[in-house]
């Protein structure tokens, strides 16, 4: 007897929830902790209402940094708070969403799990369904969370919720876009980096519909990103505009499950292409096995850095004057700068790239642990290639690509800032060497990851608790006052903040030192345990 189309849905959405017991809700608590902590820092920033008024005004006038954060609706102090994360929150719970739909659908084909579970009395489209319920139950977790985050700092309740929900629509609008590329890619990895371009391809619709203005405002209209921003969680509360990403949703479902119902199992509707006949001579080093895989996934991130990088340097060229009033030094100052205003807003956005850089470092590192739970590093380490040496290819490629991550970012911010204000080779070097005086804390962050692994692969799941602490003790620990000791915790506090700041070879030396001390560790470490 032929299983209804959803049998089995239940007990696979249990499988599920249970293997992202720990990944879903430390996303949760960090984004809606960030915003919390976020509206608490900007209260104590702008006390005086006519502060707020002041700062509102002057970003508005800049559609430089209308299209890099979006605008900013209504006068409110939570407004001002959380205006530099309604949209950035929003592609982040959108990545989230596109991530787990694709883990639990592509990449369990992939590695041979679907085909044993739908063996069972399973239906064919139980799978998708856990995982769309999945991503359902995030995005509705990060709604409600977000909301009585900020309704604790006093952010009006009407306001918190609207806001929250705004966060969740992002994530329930790219759940299904994650599963249409699931179902068309020839693989997961292609699947997912498919997906996290549309996300961001969306953010930049919605940046030129922004920085443009009336003229181009439907721009935004078009954008799921920027619906986020249409539902105005400061300002008139347009609740309609969530259900637009509703209605995405069930499109791209329907889509996606034509798609399923004509497709061979385990074969996308877009093949994998075939490799060469011959085995390139990079795949017979670990180093350039490692690169092989993880090459698609830095070509597509180095994309987003170059885009966002160029997109910060126009900012920089397009304030002028701008940053000359006392409300602007205030709104910049808030982001994070500490020197001249006049560079403090780039070397604010280089962290928050370097950060993102952290991220992307990190995943590929905890590569390794794909490979062991699949069997690969079995296949390699069954070879004349000790575990050291394979484990430090993972993070030598982790590292360098790192480094070519920022300075993407670098070269496309000193070109479009030195193309705005006329000397183009002076801003290119000066943005370059601002890029890579972050670096030292990206490698430190590889080097966490190596060790975390080395010790249990179970244990490198604490790479993304270690990761936010660093990155949330960065950006909210000055504006919070937090003390000096636990500034000390984040190496993106001990790297220098340039242009305009002063750089510090010591401690660059000592991060560096310290990173090769975690890698020392995590190779001794899996040298000593089973491999699972």
């Amino acid at each position: 007897m032929t299983p209804s189309w959803a049998a089995g849905a239940g007990l696979l959405l249990r499988y599920a929830l249970r293997r992202d017991r720990v990944r879903l809700p430390i996303v949760v608590v960090v984004l809606a902790g960030t915003a919390a902590l976020s509206s608490a820092a900007t209260a104590a920033l702008y006390p005086a209402a006519a502060e707020q008024i002041a700062a509102v005004g002057a970003i508005g006038s800049s559609p430089a940094l209308l299209a890099v954060y979006g605008p900013l609706t209504g006068g409110s102090l939570g407004a001002l708070a959380l205006w530099k994360l309604g949209v950035s929150g929003a592609v982040v719970a959108a990545v989230v969403a596109v991530l787990t739909v694709v883990r639990h659908t592509r990449a369990e084909e992939d590695c041979g799990r679907a085909e044993l579970v739908c063996s069972a009395p399973v239906g064919r489209h139980a799978p998708a369904m856990s995982a769309l319920l999945t991503a359902g139950g995030f995005a509705l977790a990060l709604a409600m969370t977000t909301g009585v985050a900020l309704a604790v700092t006093s952010v009006p309740w009407a306001d918190a919720l609207a806001f929250g929900a705004a966060w969740g629509a992002a994530a329930v609008a790219f759940a299904p876009v994650g599963l249409v590329a699931a179902e068309a890619a020839g693989s997961a990895r292609v699947a997912t980096t498919s997906a996290v371009a549309v996300v961001f391809a969306s953010y930049l619709v919605r940046a030129i519909g922004d920085a443009a203005g009336g003229g181009r405002a439907w721009l935004v209209a078009l954008s799921p990103v920027g619906w986020a921003e249409l539902v105005e969680p400061f300002g008139r509360h347009r609740w309609w505009w969530l259900a637009a990403s509703l209605g995405l949703a069930l499109v791209c479902t329907a889509v996606a499950g034509s798609l399923r119902a004509r497709r061979d199992f385990g074969v996308g509707w877009l093949p994998a292409r075939p490799g060469p006949s011959r085995a390139s001579r990079l795949l017979h080093r670990p180093v350039g096995l490692v690169w092989r895989r993880t090459r698609g996934s830095f070509a597509a991130w180095a994309v987003g850095f170059v885009l966002l990088g160029a997109l910060c340097g126009s900012v920089t060229s397009q304030l002028g004057g701008l940053l000359d009033s006392p409300q602007m030094q205030r709104v910049v100052a808030g982001l994070g700068g500490r020197q001249a205003v006049s560079d403090a807003f780039l070397a604010a956005e280089f962290g928050l790239l370097a950060g993102v850089a952290s991220v992307v470092v990190a995943a590929a590192v905890l590569r390794a642990a794909d490979d062991e739970r699949s069997g690969r590093a079995d296949a390699v380490l069954a070879t004349p290639v000790s575990r050291a040496r394979w484990l430090l290819a993972q993070l030598a490629v982790a590292v360098v690509g790192g480094v070519l991550l920022m300075t993407g970012a670098g070269l496309a911010a000193g070109v479009a800032r030195g193309a705005g204000v006329g000397h183009l080779w002076p801003d290119v070097g000066q943005c370059l060497v601002a890029a890579l005086a972050q670096t030292p804390a990206v490698v430190l962050v590889a080097s966490v990851a190596l060790a975390l692994y080395g010790m249990t692969r179970r244990a490198a799941i604490g790479v993304w608790l270690v990761v936010a602490g660093f990155i949330l003790v960065a950006e909210l620990g000055p504006a919070l006052g937090a003390s000096r000791w636990i500034l000390d915790l984040s190496p993106f506090t001990h790297v220098a903040h340039l242009p305009g700041g002063v750089y510090d070879p010591v401690a660059a030396a000592w991060i560096v030192v310290v990173s090769i001390w975690f890698a020392l560790v995590g190779v001794a470490a899996f040298r000593r345990r089973d491999i699972a």
